[in-house]
């Protein structure tokens, strides 16, 4: 048997995935939810206060708690379009290209790279006109012929680079960072709010593909991953 707050929770969670509920509904008051499920003000808080940890409620002293606006997600453990994440759940993507070049690589790069040369492009990426990653790509020419010709407006680098260098090989690293005030402008972020970053490297056919920086809102993404063990495989 459910405890009178699990209950309330689960009513309200099913309102929203329902659709009974819209993104900045406001919800019934603690009081009204009260009086609907005879429970005490401390039963209803504690409903409300674990609908707002799990992101899908937000709470607003003074005028009451409205429901939260779906939080983005990426795949962690696969490569996909950003293009392809947004539109899979329903939203519209559209990207502004704010660096696309040839450049000298920094150290670092020039060493995961290969190359002293590389191809840098810095693009802005939105869902339905809201900022949610800045990526930070070098690519190594000799991989990606063509790169700077391409109109990435119209489609993204990893489409692209999937299509020129099929992936072999990624290694990810994920951090949460305090956005520095250019990041947090790019964004829509405040000077210091959680970003959430990426760092990405690829591998096609045993040679360095690209590596990526890709700031997110740590507020409005989350990253996901899944993966199956085989039976064979020991875990140390």
């Amino acid at each position: 048997m459910q405890n009178p707050y699990q209950v309330i929770k689960h009513s309200i969670a099913g309102g929203i995935a329902s659709g009974q509920w819209q993104a900045g509904d406001v919800l019934p008051s603690e009081h009204a939810l009260c009086r609907q499920f005879s429970v005490s003000r401390m039963t209803v808080n504690r409903a409300m206060r674990e609908l707002a940890r799990d992101r899908l409620i937000h709470r607003v002293p003074g005028k009451g708690s409205f429901v939260a606006e779906p939080m983005a997600q990426s795949a962690l453990v696969e490569i996909r379009s950003i293009a392809d994440e947004i539109g899979a759940r329903g939203g519209v993507h559209r990207s502004a290209v704010l660096t696309l070049e040839l450049a000298t690589a920094p150290g670092a790069i020039a060493a995961a790279l290969l190359a002293e040369r590389v191809y840098h492009s810095v693009i802005l990426h939105f869902e339905n006109e809201q900022p949610l990653q800045l990526e930070d790509r070098f690519v190594a020419p000799a991989a990606a012929p063509g790169y700077l010709d391409q109109d990435f407006t119209r489609i993204t680098p990893s489409e692209f680079l999937m299509r020129v260098a099929p992936l072999a090989e990624v290694e990810h690293t994920v951090q949460a960072i305090a956005a520095s005030a250019d990041i947090a402008t790019l964004l829509d972020l405040n000077d210091g709010a959680p970003s959430l970053v990426v760092y990405r490297r690829t591998w096609s056919a045993g040679r360095p593909v690209s590596t990526a920086t890709l700031y997110h809102p740590g507020a409005r993404f989350r990253l996901s991953g899944r993966f199956q063990q085989r039976k064979e495989a020991v875990l140390f």
